[in-house]
């Protein structure tokens, strides 16, 4: 991987303005918000890639989202516009030890000598979810059969560099959304070129687990929150900066009468 900071110039290197330049973290408080993230992600796993049957109401939703955090990263320029969403699930309240979605998928995959979900303190666990990111801000050819892309490709060269705002302000505000809910351990089922990615980016993300068939090839992982903010990599403390920002202004603009969770 070519280093980012060999491929841009120092105007470029506050990747805070650029993300502030086009996009926008928004805190799904509401129910219109959230229905927003539903059409994204029906857009996406239906419509698309045909992982989840389509819906009368262009709404892609599961049980698990009456108990997650939803966020959406929109245009700076016109904030009706969302390029994409992401959730983390948090455990059910009303039943605490009910499996988070990986849990169900990986119950006979899981290497439990490394991490046994179900015996940490599990209203400080969640999990990275249904991130998508609609097919026009997903640039590349032959990526239509991924829900969300991130890879060399994404920076650019070194004549023309780039940066993958989206698919990073989302595993930013998942971050920081956790952070903010006091969850310590996040668990996330992806690909596993998708995770030795945010390992070149200095996120410590751990496999614990046989990759399993669902969707695709994936690998249970799991990042700790607290390492991941402070051995964030100074190149990218702008953009988590900004995150944060849009997050917090997000939340204190909530109407009281909207179901949040901050």
């Amino acid at each position: 991987m070519v280093l980012l900071e060999s491929m841009l110039s120092v105007d470029q290197l506050n990747l805070g303005l650029g993300f502030r330049k086009h996009y926008r973290i928004v805190p799904a408080t509401s129910r219109t918000l959230r229905d927003e993230g539903y059409r994204i992600r029906h857009e996406v796993y239906c419509e698309e890639l045909r992982f989840e049957p389509e819906r009368p109401d262009r709404l892609e939703h599961d049980k698990y989202d009456a108990h997650s955090l939803h966020c959406l990263i929109s245009s700076a320029a016109d904030p009706s516009l969302s390029a994409g969403c992401t959730r983390i699930v948090l455990v059910n309240p009303a039943d605490p030890h009910a499996p988070l979605p990986f849990e169900r998928i990986t119950a006979g995959t899981l290497d439990r000598s490394l991490l046994d979900p179900a015996k940490l303190q599990r209203k400080r666990i969640a999990e990275v979810s249904r991130l998508a990111v609609r097919s026009l801000y997903r640039r590349r050819k032959g990526e239509g059969h991924r829900a969300v892309t991130l890879s060399d490709e994404d920076y650019g060269t070194g004549a023309q560099p780039r940066f993958p705002y989206i698919s990073i302000g989302l595993y930013l505000a998942a971050v920081s959304m956790a952070a903010r809910n006091g969850i310590d351990t996040l668990f996330v089922l992806t690909e596993p070129r998708l995770a030795a990615h945010f390992r070149k980016l200095g996120v410590d993300i751990r496999q614990i687990g046989a990759p399993v068939e669902h969707r695709g090839l994936r690998v249970p992982s799991v990042m700790d929150v607290q390492a991941i903010i402070r051995d964030l990599r100074h190149l990218l403390r702008p953009i988590w900066a900004a995150v944060n920002e849009d997050l917090e202004q997000g939340y204190a603009q909530a109407a009281p009468d909207e179901e949040l969770v901050a």
